[in-house]
Formats: structure tokens, C-alpha cells, sequence
């Protein structure tokens, strides 16, 4: 999947979760739909959060 972190044990990638979550899929539909646990869709959340927050966004003026 090009280097996208992936939930394990599957070809769904981290930011496809993430889409569907914006998109306004449940986690429940999400996890049915993909047979995906809610521990991994928390797991993509977690792992979002964590990379992001190490994010510096530099504004120059």
C-alpha cells in the first residue's frame, strides 16, 4: 500500500479510516463493513493523533 501505515493483518489503510469517519460512517458500520474491530479503528485514530501531534507548522509572516 505504498508505505501507508496499515491496520494489521489487512490491506485497510490508516487515512481510508479516517476518511470514512469524515464522511459520517459510524465506527460500528465501518467495522462491520471492513471486519475490522472498534480496537482498530481506535488504534487508527490513536496512531493519527500521535503523528500529527508531532507536527510543527511553521507561518511565516
Amino acid at each position: 500500500m505504498a508505505g501507508k501505515p496499515l491496520i494489521r493483518g489487512t490491506r485497510i489503510t490508516v487515512d481510508m479510516i479516517l476518511e470514512l469517519l469524515a464522511s459520517g460512517m459510524k465506527p460500528e458500520e465501518i467495522a462491520e463493513d471492513y471486519g475490522l474491530s472498534l480496537e482498530d479503528i481506535k488504534a487508527a485514530l490513536l496512531y493519527a493523533a500521535k503523528v500529527l501531534g508531532r507536527e510543527e507548522i511553521i507561518v511565516e509572516a
